[in-house]
């Protein structure tokens, strides 16, 4: 038996797609934008914005309509992608803390198995020290560690009191000077270049846009775009309309080194739109970002908090325009990408997703019997189409949208198919189903507070 037939043999007893006819892994690329309203891109119904690369991204590949991330603020969305594990059980449950150094992440698993990695954008879940990406097995970084930072100066502007602004720009463990230069742009500069010089490699490109998170920047020319919108909405559709050019510069790349066929690319946003101040005008909340017909904002756990765009595209290998109304996480990243690289995590190393790929070749129907979310004194359960949010709130103003809600609220049990913007509270028609959901979710939250998380 030759070298093309065992592979081709040992891919299909794995259910692996058959990508060793190419005599070489495939290459995997994951796109995130940040703070991107749950519906404001054309293939998701948006009509003011365009966003042609992106919609063409999904109309090649799988575009889904039930994807979440796995928590509603950055920082926690982030780990789970990269560990395949539940915000709490990759050790950063909020904002602030490190990705502990025991978690194994993507870039870990690949590089363990002869891959290139390679970070280009947001990290957000550590520091230089042991926390940065190249201390998660990442061979090469380029962008910054914190939340956000300033487009064009590159500085970190907003901790003070309490923290002093700083300059917040990398290539590997150096500190960088590109004052001037709008920061998605070189983001895509970047990848694309990850790409030229890896070609002849397996690699692993981890596209992290930092748009269209706050501060509200964009150059004239993707302004232009958008004259006749409101000034707030002109502003967030420029800034992703500049990662929409960058998403047509990479699979232009991808095409034009007859890379297409070998490169599994996953599109995805981290949370929905925000209404913080930061990213309004004149300290009021922001409205540009849109979440409809999902209830609710970044920080929430009502749906518009953290449902979010997905679209897979592998040519060749996944159907071109498919769209999967499955269940599934940003957490399912990871153990998607391990069983076709065939790097599985270490034994003992646990993770919470599940592999979703048949979700996008087949016809198959979610692992997931139920999927759940933590965030401060919030806490969310959905199982099939009925959700419960318990202590949620909606974030729809700044502050007051903060305010947790009350009396029969406090406990929001929503028929999802029914009603995806949950306006319905359910509690009353359906009492013990809404006690079994709760129960199911406090007993997961104790659980995953009790596990190791190493």
């Amino acid at each position: 038996m030759n070298r093309r037939t065992l592979l081709k043999t040992s891919a299909a007893a794995l259910g692996v797609p058959a990508f060793a006819e190419h005599l070489r892994r495939p290459n995997f690329i994951v796109i995130l934008l940040d703070d991107l309203g749950c519906t404001d891109l054309g293939c998701y119904g948006a009509r003011d914005l365009r966003t042609p690369n992106i919609d063409a991204l999904a109309a090649s590949g799988v575009r889904f309509t039930n994807w979440y991330s796995n928590a509603s603020v950055c920082a926690p969305a982030r780990a789970s992608i990269m560990t395949g594990r539940y915000p709490a059980h990759a050790g950063v449950p909020t904002n602030g803390p490190s990705l502990p150094a025991g978690q194994i992440t993507i870039a870990r698993l690949l590089k363990d198995r002869g891959y290139t990695t390679g970070l280009t954008g947001k990290w957000h879940l550590g520091t230089p020290g042991n926390n940065a990406p190249n201390d998660h097995g990442f061979d090469e970084f380029y962008g910054f560690h914190s939340g956000c930072v300033d487009f064009y100066s590159h500085r970190y502007y907003w901790g003070e009191p309490k923290r002093p602004n700083f300059h917040d720009l990398w290539r590997n463990r150096m500190e960088i000077f590109e004052d001037g230069q709008y920061l998605t742009e070189r983001i895509t500069a970047n990848a694309v270049d990850f790409v030229q010089r890896h070609r002849r490699d397996p690699f692993f490109l981890y596209i992290a846009y930092n748009a269209p998170h706050y501060p509200m920047h964009a150059p004239a020319k993707y302004v232009e775009r958008f004259r006749d919108l409101p000034a707030e909405r002109r502003m967030y559709a420029a800034m992703i309309s500049a990662v929409d050019d960058g998403v047509g510069a990479l699979v232009a790349q991808l095409d034009r080194l007859n890379l297409a066929e070998d490169t599994f690319v996953l599109f995805l946003g981290d949370n929905g739109a925000t209404t913080e101040p930061r990213a309004g005008l004149d300290s009021k909340p922001a409205t540009a970002g849109s979440n409809k017909p999902y209830r609710g904002y970044k920080f929430s756990l009502f749906d518009g908090g953290m449902h979010v765009p997905a679209i897979w595209r592998w040519k060749g290998k996944l159907p071109a325009g498919k769209v999967s109304r499955e269940l599934a996480m940003s957490m399912d990243v990871l153990p998607t990408i391990s069983r076709i690289a065939e790097a599985p995590p270490p034994e003992g190393y646990t993770v919470d997703g599940k592999d979703v790929f048949a979700l996008a070749a087949g016809n198959a129907r979610s692992p997931h019997n139920a999927i759940f979310w933590s965030q401060g004194e919030q806490l969310a359960v959905r199982r099939g189409k009925y959700k419960l949010v318990i202590n949620g709130f909606t974030a729809e103003n700044w502050p007051e949208g903060r305010k947790p809600l009350a009396g029969d609220d406090a406990m929001f049990l929503s028929d999802l198919d029914a009603d995806p913007g949950e306006s319905k509270n359910l509690r009353r028609l359906h009492p013990a189903l809404t006690d079994e959901l709760a129960t199911m979710a406090h007993r997961w939250k104790e659980l995953l507070e009790d596990t190791p998380k190493r």
